[in-house]
């Protein structure tokens, strides 16, 4: 056991440069909570992005979740405690990976919407992969503390879907693709909303607060901050 922290984290990760993300977060922030160079141990397994694709695209989120579950055994056995997934679109697969994991998990809908609750906001802009935008990983956890959220349209979904995978999990981070983030979001607030789930983990490398007219949620960084509060648990 390491001073200060109780617990070990182990990340299930799926593409590199969110995943990336969340463990600087983890240790950063860490530092920031108990001391320099401070943070609790972490260890983090990911099969390559593409493994994970052919199932996505073809809607198999049972082998989604046994990809999943093979890496939360391999963080297991490094000596994990839980298991975070810095990945919003494979959380269609959570259900099934909680019933046969050995390891808890949190759930980074639930830490977002827990947020969202918290800065009283009643209604939320989604945006994320056209998988996660048009998926049930976020509404139920809205709905649970009285918020709606909206999406962006047919035609805006699909070219934020190809932003993402064309561009963002690659590491390419086009000041075109960061004014169209701008303008959804704009359309977004006159819609109703009062804040903006960044519900893909690459999303917050390309759109910070200075972009947005809306108030940003940025799931990457409130899982990894949730993590750490497990972690000095």
């Amino acid at each position: 056991m390491l001073k200060n922290w109780s617990k070990h984290v182990g990340i299930v990760a799926c593409s590199a440069e969110g995943a990336a993300l969340c463990y600087r977060t983890i240790c950063l922030e860490g530092s920031a909570l108990t001391g320099e160079h401070s943070h609790p141990e972490v260890t983090m397994h990911t099969f390559p992005l593409s493994c994970y694709e052919r199932y996505i695209e073809v809607g198999d989120w049972e082998a989604v979740g046994n990809l999943m579950l093979r890496s939360a055994e391999k963080v297991e056995r490094a000596g994990a405690d839980f298991v975070i997934c810095p990945d919003n679109t494979i959380h269609q697969a959570f259900d099934r990976v909680i019933e046969k994991s050995r390891l808890p998990w949190l759930h980074i809908a639930d830490v977002v919407a827990a947020e969202a609750a918290r800065q009283n906001y009643r209604r939320v802009g989604l945006l994320g992969t056209r998988y996660l935008m048009e998926g049930r990983v976020y509404a139920d956890k809205l709905v649970a503390h009285g918020i709606e959220h909206l999406t962006p349209a047919t035609d805006d979904r699909e070219r934020i879907n190809s932003i993402i995978f064309d561009e963002l999990v690659n590491g390419k981070f086009n000041a075109d693709s960061r004014v169209y983030f701008s303008k959804v979001i704009d359309r977004l607030k006159s819609q109703g909303c009062d804040a903006v789930i960044l519900g893909c983990t690459e999303i917050p490398l390309l759109v910070s607060q200075e972009h947005s007219s809306l108030p940003t949620l940025d799931s990457t960084r409130l899982l990894a901050r949730a993590a750490l509060a497990r972690a000095l648990s």
